[in-house]
């Protein structure tokens, strides 16, 4: 592993090139809407910045947007796209690092959250998000709902890519909440493994740990167009407030 973590050059350089849903406009549109309407006139915070998929689109509706990322591979990228030498970025541990002054508007999404691989680190996020808010700012987190359903007595493995060129599936240990997504690729009759480890952790512990840092629950959909939470929801975008006073 690099100093940029799981995320250094190979990935960085193939990341926006990535065709799943959270690539959609329609989804960068909607996401979007709902972090410039609760940052209003602040600034806003991205832990786990990346490429600035969310970053850019945010600072053009205005709203001036820091970032926070462990990966400089990723910041090159963001830095070499229109408007993305403006975007000021703390290269440090989203769970640690701390920008300077502070925001009414912090986010983590597409399940960033899970990169700190252990409680100790998602609480210390909560913590570090909490003494950078201003007074009435909100942290949101877009996260998964842990899938263990898919999961019978017995099975580890859960495949969520199969084609004739890749394999990819998430390995889960109930016991501790770690989960790894794997990934086998064949190049020209060669096989390549990578493997990136994460922590998934529940909608009631997400509401202690931000309880822990001083944070409320304000509000919980099950995506970004505001639809209704409920037991079939496969994710969620929570937002936890800081007290005004």
């Amino acid at each position: 592993m690099t100093q940029d973590g799981y995320f250094g050059e190979q990935v960085a350089a193939e990341y926006d090139d990535d065709a799943s849903a959270m690539f959609d406009p329609a989804v960068i549109d909607a996401t979007v809407d709902v972090l410039a309407g609760l940052a209003g006139h602040g600034r806003a915070l991205e832990l786990g910045i990346g490429t600035g998929r969310i970053a850019l689109p945010l600072s053009r509706r205005g709203i001036p947007v820091h970032g926070i990322e462990k990966s400089r591979a990723m910041v090159a990228r963001l830095r070499a796209k229109p408007g993305g030498a403006a975007i000021g970025v703390t290269i440090g541990d989203f769970a640690t690092a701390r920008a300077a002054g502070t925001f009414s508007l912090a986010y983590l999404v597409f399940n960033t959250i899970m990169n700190l691989t252990t409680q100790d680190a998602q609480v210390a996020c909560f913590a570090n998000v909490a003494a950078q808010l201003s007074p009435g700012g909100c942290f949101v987190v877009e996260v998964m709902v842990p899938d263990l359903r898919r999961l019978p007595p017995g099975q580890t493995a859960v495949p969520f890519e199969t084609g004739p060129k890749r394999w990819a599936f998430d390995l889960y240990d109930v016991a501790t909440q770690a989960v790894s997504s794997n990934y086998v690729t064949i190049d020209n009759g060669r096989a390549e493994f990578s493997s990136i480890p994460f922590r998934y952790a529940w909608p009631a512990e997400l509401d202690l740990m931000a309880r822990l840092a001083g944070l409320h629950l304000r509000e919980r959909w099950e995506g970004w167009q505001r639809q209704p939470f409920t037991a079939e929801s496969r994710q969620h975008v929570s937002v936890w407030q800081k007290p005004a006073t």
